[in-house]
């Protein structure tokens, strides 16, 4: 009789919680860095210096300020999805599509850790 499996077992879901892990560490210097160059502490000391009276001339300058926040913005919002995926583990319910009750492939999360939906529940979402 061949069962289907409605949850991953605890060792796959270490393995996932390894590699959200890893991946929640990496987002957090990278946010560290985004968040750094918004508030201009990455200017070595040079705050007080004319180039703070020239930054509002300089669109290049505040274009590259707002993709930076922008960039900080998502890297929240991914980080937040990863914390989230974290708890579902803890909670054994990671893997598992929201809308179709499925299992998620194992392919699927190691590319898109925080996944909630299956490939299927996805393209039928348009």
């Amino acid at each position: 009789m061949n069962k289907v499996k409605n949850r991953y077992g605890d060792a796959e879901l270490n393995e996932f919680r390894e590699i959200i892990e890893s991946k929640l560490v990496e987002s957090r210097e990278d946010l560290l860095i985004l968040k750094g160059s918004l508030s201009h502490k990455d200017d070595h000391g040079t705050d007080d210096t004319g180039r703070s009276f020239n930054m509002m001339e300089d669109g290049a300058e505040t274009l590259m300020r707002e993709e930076n926040a922008q960039l900080a913005a998502r890297s929240e919002k991914f980080i937040k999805n990863l914390e989230n995926a974290l708890i579902r583990i803890n909670n054994k319910t990671y893997g598992v599509c929201r809308k179709t009750g499925k299992l998620i492939s194992k392919e699927r999360l190691k590319l898109v850790p925080h996944a909630t939906l299956s490939i299927e529940a996805k393209k039928a979402e348009g």
